[in-house]
């Protein structure tokens, strides 16, 4: 199996493109606005990330080849607040409540199936 691939840039020569060395990673917004606006610091997302954290922890999921879980400042999706989004695929998850969370990571992080009911609209951003 290869460690890499190959990726030609336009009007350049293909760079090679290291293999991830997450499986999965999983940010989330965490950002705490000041000025009084909502903002994903409000809806609880520090617990949802140490949940997350946790979760990941306790299913052997963490570490080099599976899965990482990490913080993130403003991830301009306030309007569909709290956040979350997994690389590489790069789906947007909104959640509620601690078994969101722990539906993320049973079905997407640990099993690679999207939780359906939990996508952030498209059309949903500041």
């Amino acid at each position: 199996m290869n460690d890499s691939t190959t990726t030609p840039l336009a009007g350049s020569t293909p760079a090679v493109i290291p293999a991830s060395y997450y499986q999965r990673h999983i940010f989330f917004c965490l950002n705490e606005r000041s000025n009084g606006e909502d903002c994903c610091a409000r809806h609880d997302a520090q617990a949802a990330f140490d949940r997350c954290k946790a979760q990941v922890k306790a299913a052997g999921l963490a570490g080099a080849g599976q899965v990482r879980v990490n913080k993130a400042g403003c991830l301009d999706r306030c309007a569909a607040g709290p956040v979350a989004v997994v690389y590489p695929e790069a789906v947007w998850y909104s959640y509620v409540d601690s078994s969101d969370i722990d539906e993320i990571v049973e079905s997407h992080l640990k099993n690679g199936q999207v939780v359906q009911r939990l996508l952030t609209p498209a059309h949903l951003g500041r």
